[in-house]
């Protein structure tokens, strides 16, 4: 067991899941320039980043149906269920491949992780990465960003559900060997908190992730930081 502290909550846990978009690196970035690719490959109007913010962290199919439904939109266009089914397919091959291309290269490690993950790995505590990103992704992102202290990473096509279904946090305690209880889940958004909360882990958000557009301080949580430096391994 390890205690882990911040000013005003404490938690006793055996294992920590880490989020990755919005909670570890900022990858709004990636997330634009891939989308803006994808987007010209189909003869459409670019997106802004504001927008693109709000429709991340519910897996690619959702960004992608929501990112084609925003633009056709803006044009004054009205698809039918088939036409944007049919879209959809031309723009998920194109989308992989760009971001496959660009992931990581318009990325930043949020300030506060990189010691927040060393406080937590020098206290021993095995660390787990669960995303809604494609597993291949991540572990490129994570790879490519020298965030290399996971046991254990988890993408959106590991399981057959995703956040916000507490599935992925579930076989992830049970890969770490740690009941659900002593597993603390970190994360930016109401996915990550609602998974947390029906897997019976205890759930730590972070304020300046995506949050489809809300604050995460909304969100049913233990608690919340600014910044994940704020955690601590009292000796």
């Amino acid at each position: 067991m390890t205690r882990l502290t911040l000013s005003d909550k404490t938690f006793e846990v055996d294992a920590v899941i880490l989020d990755l978009d919005g909670t570890l690196v900022d990858t709004l970035g990636d997330f634009g320039e891939a989308l803006s690719r994808m987007l010209a490959d189909l003869g459409l109007a670019p997106i802004a980043l504001e927008p693109i913010a709000t429709m991340v962290g519910k897996g690619s199919e959702h960004l992608l149906v929501s990112v084609l439904k925003h633009v056709l939109g803006q044009d004054g266009k009205a698809l039918s269920a088939i036409e944007l089914e049919a879209l959809y397919r031309q723009a998920w091959p194109s989308y992989q491949r760009h971001y496959a291309a660009i992931n990581g290269r318009h990325a930043q490690v949020y300030p506060g992780v990189r010691q927040a993950l060393q406080v937590l790995s020098a206290a021993g505590l095995p660390l787990a990465c669960v995303t809604n990103k494609p597993t291949a992704f991540a572990k490129a992102l994570l790879r490519s960003l020298g965030l290399d202290c996971f046991s254990l990473v988890f993408g959106g096509d590991a399981f057959e559900r995703r956040k916000p279904d507490p599935l992925p946090l579930l076989r992830c305690c049970a890969a770490l060997e740690v009941a659900p209880a002593r597993c603390l889940m970190i994360g930016d958004s109401a996915n990550d908190a609602q998974a947390a909360r029906a897997a019976g882990c205890p759930v730590l958000l972070v304020t300046y992730g995506y949050n489809h557009g809300q604050s995460a301080r909304s969100v049913d949580a233990d608690a919340w930081v600014d910044s994940l430096a704020e955690l601590a391994v009292p000796p």
